[in-house]
């Protein structure tokens, strides 16, 4: 399952996920990942969440993002729950950009053969998703 929360800047997206990555702590039954670009969920989240800052790891292209999201699932299996905070800052993309739908949907793939749920952001303006978007909304 991919669930995506997308708005401009001020319309509650990041309350909104801060909200879902505390109620994971109690509701999933495995590990819990957040993914974020800055260090600005630090003191707002859980500490039993895996907080990754994407800067250090120089997360630049979907593909690097697809490569880390295995690699984080193959050294922990028991990830139940990914939270990417700005996908497309952290990729550094247009919302525009086809390659958003194609890793949404790679990204749902990988959900469903793995049984982990994904929760991403996105800061732009509805309007601009596509229909392969949308559909994650």
């Amino acid at each position: 399952m991919v669930r995506v929360i997308m708005g401009v800047k001020g319309t509650g997206k990041t309350k909104q996920m801060i909200d879902l990555i505390n109620s994971a702590v109690d509701s999933e039954h495995g590990n819990v990942v957040c993914i974020e670009r800055g260090a600005k969920l630090t003191y707002d989240i859980h500490s039993k969440i895996r907080l990754v800052e994407s800067s250090q790891y120089d997360m630049g292209t979907y593909e690097f993002l697809r490569g880390f999201i295995s690699g984080l699932y193959a050294g922990n299996y028991d990830i139940t729950h990914v939270f990417i905070d700005s996908l497309t800052k952290i990729v550094n993309a247009d919302v525009t950009d086809h390659a958003l739908e194609e890793f949404l949907d790679w990204l749902n793939n990988f959900s469903d053969k793995n049984n982990i749920k994904f929760t991403v952001t996105i800061s732009a303006d509805k309007d601009l998703a596509s229909e392969g978007v949308r559909k994650y909304f």
